[in-house]
This record gives structure tokens, sequence and C-alpha cells, in this order.
């Protein structure tokens, strides 16, 4: 699979957990906006902060997000969100970047962070509960492998989560996320910075 082809079905994969009530309505207004200039949705958000504050998490499909990128983000929704007004008062638009310890929402994010701790909660009882925490050490189409941080006694020490099940999801913090996370930082825009010598020398020509 080429870098292109990666990024054109990173770019459509549809996200497992979607929001519900008003968060749904802005984010059903604002996605295609976000994709057509080339940006996934990760989560919508309207909370009572500042009075009420909508928070719109997005990122690029190599998982960039930088402040000019936010800032396009949100020069692209403002006017939809003004013409569609699904948001009955005044708010506070904040456009952001999942940030490291991020919300897992499709199914390339457990194959990407592979190796890396989550918690997570499942809409039904899987394995006799609905929160779980431990390091993701295998995924595939239909779900993922979990090894269990503190297995409680009579436990195994990994459980198979199925996607369909999955309610929420969120990385944890650690040294070892921290460092890959800033890699991976550093290779996307590596890379973006080749794409864009090649553009500039193909316009030359």
């Amino acid at each position: 699979m080429t870098d292109t082809t990666q990024t054109e079905t990173a770019a459509i994969e549809p996200r497992l957990i979607v929001e519900t009530g008003i968060d749904r309505r802005v984010a059903e207004i604002i996605e295609p906006t976000i994709e057509q200039i080339g940006y996934r949705l990760v989560r919508v958000r309207l909370s009572a902060q500042n009075g009420a504050t909508l928070q719109i998490m997005c990122e690029r499909p190599d998982g960039t997000m930088t402040v000019e990128d936010c800032e396009q983000v949100s020069m692209a929704v403002s006017p939809v969100l003004d013409v569609e007004d699904p948001i009955d008062k005044a708010y506070h638009l904040e456009v952001s970047s999942p940030g490291m310890d991020r919300p897992m929402v499709r199914k390339s994010d457990f194959s990407r962070w592979l190796g890396h701790l989550l918690k997570c909660e499942t809409s039904i009882l899987v394995d006799s509960r609905k929160r779980f925490r431990g390091k993701i050490v295998a995924t595939d189409e239909n779900g993922f492998t979990l090894e269990r941080d503190q297995p409680a006694a009579g436990e195994e020490p990994t459980v198979v989560i199925p996607f369909t099940a999955l309610a929420e999801g969120k990385l944890i913090l650690t040294d070892e996320l921290i460092r890959d996370a800033l890699a991976a930082d550093k290779k996307a825009k590596a890379a973006q910075a080749a794409n864009q010598n090649d553009e500039d020398g193909d316009d030359e020509e």
C-alpha cells in the first residue's frame, strides 16, 4: 500500500465512537467540511467551560496537528456553524489536537498505538466487566486484545474486546508513549516537508 493510499484510507475511515445529542448534530454538520480540507474529526464536545465551549478535536491523517492546522480548521467550520446554528446560545469555539493521551475512535488508532497502555469502557459486559486497563497487544478487523494491567484473581491475563462493544477508549500517558508520540510526530512532519519539496520542484518544472 502506498503512502497516498494509506492517507486516503485514513481520511475516510469511519469513527467507531460517535457523539450523542447536540454534539452529534455538530459533528454531522462539520465533519464533511473538515474532511474536505484534509483533516479527520476525532471528537466534538460542548461543555459549560467559560459559559459554553465547543471543543472540536481533529488531526491530519498522519496523526499530526499544528497550531496553524487548528486555525485552518477553525476558519473552515466557523461559517458552516454560523449558517446551521445548531447551538442556541453563545459559545467559545476551541479547535485542538487529540494530544498524546488521545481518545481512541478509529480501528487504525489501535494498530498505530500497539504496545501502549489503554483504559476503556464497553457498552456491554465483556468477560464479566465493562472497564478495562492494559496494554494493546494485538488488533484485527473485529477488535483488539488487552494485556491486563492488574488482573484480578481468577481473571485471564488478556482479554479480547470487540470494536462493536467499545464505548470509550483513551491512551494512558507514559514515558514510552511520550517517546513514541514525539518520534511519530517528527517522522510525519519530515514526510510532509519532503512532499512539499517534491511539489515545489514539480511547480518549478
